[in-house]
């Protein structure tokens, strides 16, 4: 069975990613970068996946490079580890939520983004 999520479109959460980093001092700017980092997206690819309200299933299935540095995200979001996660598409997610969150949480970006 298919995940509700994984309808929904991107670009209504993706003002969400923004809200969360934004109440704790980030930045837009970091969100995207954090996107990017993780699937590859150029910025005007990212931008016209929001314009056509593509969902989170096509979003993470037209990317153009998953990261293969994401497979070091490791942690619990939502009360599950992500690196448990087995349904491929719900893992992608996870870790976009997990990098989010951790952006909110102070990190600094090269620890979020698996440099060094």
């Amino acid at each position: 069975m298919k995940h509700n999520f994984y309808t929904m479109a991107f670009s209504t959460v993706y003002p969400l990613y923004i809200a969360k980093a934004e109440r704790k001092g980030r930045t837009k700017s970091e969100v995207d970068e954090i996107i990017l980092w993780l699937t590859g997206y150029s910025r005007e690819g990212m931008e016209a996946q929001l314009e056509k309200k593509t969902d989170f299933e096509t979003f993470f299935a037209q990317a153009p490079q998953l990261n293969p540095e994401r497979i070091l995200i490791k942690g619990v979001i939502c009360g599950i580890r992500v690196e448990d996660i087995e349904e491929p598409l719900m893992r992608e997610i996870r870790y976009l939520d997990k990098l989010i969150d951790e952006l909110a949480k102070g990190k600094a970006m090269d620890k979020i983004l698996r440099k060094g």
